[in-house]
């Protein structure tokens, strides 16, 4: 079986997805401007946050895809634009898509797929919190960290559509570990500045 499978539509969403995300992103840090603050505060939200969302969204498409489903990523315009208007009152609302899956899907793999995107959104933080010890522009790494860990805990909460209700419903000792994990990983942002 083929895994990792990606149809043109797919890549154009998540490339869709990745700018838009980042574009909101860049306005609440710098504000909208035609400069080079407005062009590195985009590229360090397309690093930060865009890496960020490709894992955790990927993460769930290679699981379901291991099962043998069809799973791929669909980008929700509505919400996208939704991001870039909340963005200007320096509030951001992220909902850029979801991984649209089918096939035999029981409890088990269900919570399995769902908790792979705030595991991949906890790695990826753990990555950034690495680079914040060892790489120079502390502060990028530091804010990557701090995304990433808020993005596994928003996607934690236990009601639908999130992750965390499924990832409940499967194993409940497994949830309640990742949501001490990424709320730690929160509480500890403020250990870093």
């Amino acid at each position: 079986m083929k895994f990792f499978r990606f149809s043109k539509t797919e890549i154009l969403d998540l490339l869709k997805a990745w700018g838009v995300i980042s574009l909101a992103f860049a306005i609440v840090r710098v504000g909208v401007s035609f400069s080079i603050n407005f062009i590195i505060g985009f590229l360090i939200a397309a690093l930060t946050v865009g890496i960020g969302f490709l894992a955790h969204e990927l993460g769930h498409k290679f699981v379901a895809q291991h099962y043998g489903c069809f799973a791929e990523f669909r980008a929700y315009n509505n919400m996208l634009f939704l991001a870039v208007i909340m963005s200007f009152f320096d509030f951001i609302f992220a909902a850029p898509g979801a991984v649209i899956i089918s096939g035999h899907i029981d409890r088990i793999r269900n919570g399995r797929i769902s908790a792979t995107g705030p595991m991949m959104s906890l790695i990826v933080a753990v990555i950034f919190l690495v680079l914040a010890f060892l790489a120079p522009f502390k502060i990028i790494w530091i804010y990557g960290f701090i995304i990433n860990s808020w993005i596994a805990l928003f996607n934690l909460i236990p009601f639908p559509p999130f992750d965390g209700r499924k990832i409940y419903i499967w194993n409940k000792a497994i949830y309640i570990t990742m949501v001490i994990i990424a709320a730690a990983f929160m509480a500890l942002q403020y250990t870093l500045r």
